[in-house]
């Protein structure tokens, strides 16, 4: 199993935020962040949002370090990549709420 976290780099809610991504599956995604006490709401489309207090957290529970355009490439190069829109028939994609 191989997650992948960008930098916390993403501005929102007064936080700097991380994207937490499965190059295989959802599945393995929804796993890897269950594991950490990652709340389900906190997935979006194809990714998880992590805050940067919880950065470390994941690189500790294994997930690689990589920068915004890798995981991008990652998304795309899996089949996973799902944009603003896209969100019909993404596998084990639930809306986020508000």
């Amino acid at each position: 199993m191989t997650l992948y976290i960008d930098p916390p780099t993403w501005p929102g809610h007064g936080r700097l935020w991380s994207h937490l991504v499965s190059d295989v599956s959802y599945a393995e995604l929804h796993a890897f962040a269950e594991a950490l006490g990652v709340p389900r709401r906190a997935f979006e489309r194809d990714h998880y949002d992590l805050p940067a207090h919880r950065y470390t957290d994941a690189v500790s529970a294994g997930a690689l370090e990589v920068s915004s355009r890798e995981v991008v490439r990652l998304l795309h190069g899996a089949g996973l990549r799902r944009r603003k829109g896209d969100f019909r028939g993404a596998p084990g994609a639930q809306p986020r709420s508000s």
